[in-house]
């Protein structure tokens, strides 16, 4: 069956490019018709991601700025979505199958990137607290500029990392809970391998066309946003092993894992670590399918108290 986005998503159907660009005017300068003769835009092109996403996240979720930095990821913000509302149902079975919604839910979203989105699309679906953390400066200042524009800095903090080799470690204090991590982390092991994927994408969308000069990087990103040494296995290992620690401060941990392959291992670690419990969640849009793991050290008893 071709993958369908959650019940909850608010990207259901085709967009409607009309209301879109009644909001944001400047989308209408690059919409196109696609080979069907519907309207679309260029994925091709950074500028109209961009505007695109500031006019979706203006529409459905009511964000009045929205924007990042040249070179800096830009996510696809309808899979975003999915992974929230994927972590909902996780914290639901805590919670008597019911999404848990408001402050009381604090969670800390691992490399928020200057997008801020998970933050954003959290707080404004399930009224969550998030803290948003990261290692780089300009991306945080990025995120910041969101946050404080839309009038959320109280359900919002920012917090940078600041020893780029760790995750946790640093980052989340001695008598501080949350209720879950999210982390869409480096999923490359090189430059190199960021490329090739990005023009794998292009050839599945058909998009290869050899006389047009296309961006190096479908959805931008920078260097710790796209890559790091040993990939996305090495990444989450090491937020596995920083996981134990403080396995009896945070309810659940969460990441997307890219490579469908590297879950045998991983899995292995969290088991070898002591976790309780272990859970992947499959999502799906499109012709894209994705999953997120997830583990916990504590029992269901122990998460409800939290």
């Amino acid at each position: 069956m071709k993958p369908t986005l959650h019940p909850r998503n608010r990207h259901q159907g085709r967009y409607d490019f009309p209301r879109l660009i009644q909001g944001t005017p400047e989308l209408g300068e690059y919409v196109i018709l696609n080979p069907y003769g519907k309207q679309s835009i260029d994925f091709a092109d950074p500028a109209a991601v961009r505007v695109f996403n500031r006019a979706l996240l203006k529409a459905l979720y009511g964000i009045a700025f929205w924007d990042i930095p040249p070179g800096y990821l830009c996510p696809p913000v309808p899979g975003r979505a999915d992974y929230i509302h994927g972590v909902a149902d996780l914290l639901a079975q805590d919670h008597g199958g019911a999404p848990p919604t408001g402050a009381s839910i604090r969670a800390l979203d691992i490399g928020t990137g200057a997008n801020c989105i998970y933050p954003l699309l959290g707080h404004l679906d399930y009224r969550w607290r998030f803290v948003g953390s990261d290692i780089d400066p300009v991306a945080l200042a990025s995120a910041k500029a969101i946050v404080q524009a839309n009038g959320l800095a109280k359900a919002i903090e920012l917090r940078l990392q600041g020893a780029a080799q760790h995750i946790l470690e640093g980052l989340v204090a001695p008598q501080e809970r949350f209720a879950v991590t999210l982390c869409n982390p480096p999923f490359h092991a090189s430059a190199q391998e960021a490329i090739a994927g990005s023009q794998r994408k292009w050839r599945a969308l058909g998009k290869a066309d050899p006389s047009r000069k296309l961006p190096v990087l479908n959805f931008g990103g920078q260097h710790n946003e796209l890559w790091c040494e040993g990939g996305e296995i090495r990444f989450i290992t090491r937020l596995i092993e920083e996981s134990v620690a403080r396995g009896q401060r945070i309810g659940w941990f969460t990441c997307l894992v890219s490579k469908a392959g590297n879950l045998a291992p991983l899995q292995a670690r969290i088991a070898r670590a002591g976790a309780l419990d272990s859970q992947v969640v499959a999502m799906g849009q499109g012709q894209k399918q994705s999953r997120f793991l997830a583990w916990t050290f504590q029992t269901p008893e122990q998460r409800r108290r939290a």
